[in-house]
């Protein structure tokens, strides 16, 4: 009765390991005073190893014949460039935009590989390192929904930077009144007009704001439910007494989903990154 009643169930798991670390108890579904101590804290080692990675590969990098870890990198680099300038006419700009991406491409990829970590490891860890079995630890920064739209409202605010550099606070002015459906020489038609062409920029910021975070967001949390589910089958094997088919089952389920979730976390940083391309492209343009 005693280990029964200290035993979670499924729900309770998968609850447990969906709590983040925060400074405070969330009150409502949208809470600015909250803080989530735990993607914070990751994304910014994460962020760090990524610096070290991509000055590593410059540091070593030769005029020679390259090894591995430089080729593999001059091909990221010359990908990343590429569709850099395909989106950005402008090569001043590309100057600053080109490593931005390469940097969130790589920044992005390393957050969403840290789904790949046995489910329970970090979060065992961190209890034992606080000396509280019920402690939160949430180890993915890209399945929580506030990392997501915090990178994706960055990007917002860098087109919108650029809609002031390019095409000038007048002209950028003048274009979220008069695009998509022009203006009118009647002065009641173009004030009716620019309201309505005015409302369209902001539904269209904003909807590409939040689409842009919450496919990060939507596929990496799925990804996650799913691991968790399999250390489920991992969990009820270890308790079982009867066989090994479902062993080997959470073994061949569980490898299988890691191979393939190496397509969806490159997939989904490669998205994240030519998205931004598009955008701060957009940014470039006059409509």
């Amino acid at each position: 009765m005693a280990a029964d009643a200290h035993a979670p169930t499924a729900s309770e798991y998968i609850v447990h390991h969906l709590q983040h670390l925060q400074n405070i108890k969330q009150t409502s579904i949208i809470d600015f005073s909250v803080v989530n101590y735990d993607s914070v804290i990751v994304g910014l080692i994460v962020g760090a190893l990524t610096l070290f990675v991509l000055w590593l590969s410059a540091r070593k990098a030769t005029a020679g014949v390259p090894g591995r870890f430089q080729a593999a990198v001059e091909l990221l680099v010359e990908m990343v460039d590429n569709q850099a300038k395909a989106n950005i006419h402008n090569a001043e700009s590309r100057k600053f935009i080109a490593p931005l991406a390469l940097t969130v491409f790589v920044w992005i990829f390393m957050m969403n590989a840290m789904d790949l970590l046995p489910v329970d490891l970090l979060p065992v860890l961190w209890q034992g390192a606080t000396g509280d079995s019920h402690a939160y630890l949430r180890v993915v920064p890209t399945a929580d929904l506030s990392t997501t739209l915090g990178l994706s409202s960055a990007v917002l605010l860098l087109c919108f930077w650029y809609s002031v550099k390019i095409k000038g606070a007048g002209g950028w002015a003048h274009e979220l009144v008069t695009a998509p459906f022009g203006t009118s020489k009647n002065p009641v038609f173009a004030v009716i007009l620019g309201v309505v062409n005015l409302l369209m920029q902001i539904i269209e910021y904003v909807a590409k704001t939040v689409s842009h975070g919450m496919r990060l967001f939507g596929n990496m949390y799925a990804g996650e439910l799913v691991f968790m589910l399999i250390a489920l089958m991992g969990g009820a094997a270890a308790m079982s007494l009867s066989g090994v088919l479902l062993p080997v089952g959470h073994i061949i389920a569980g490898s299988i989903w890691a191979i393939f979730h190496i397509l969806i976390i490159t997939l989904q940083a490669f998205i994240f990154m030519m998205l931004t391309l598009i955008y701060l492209g957009q940014a470039h343009e006059a409509h």
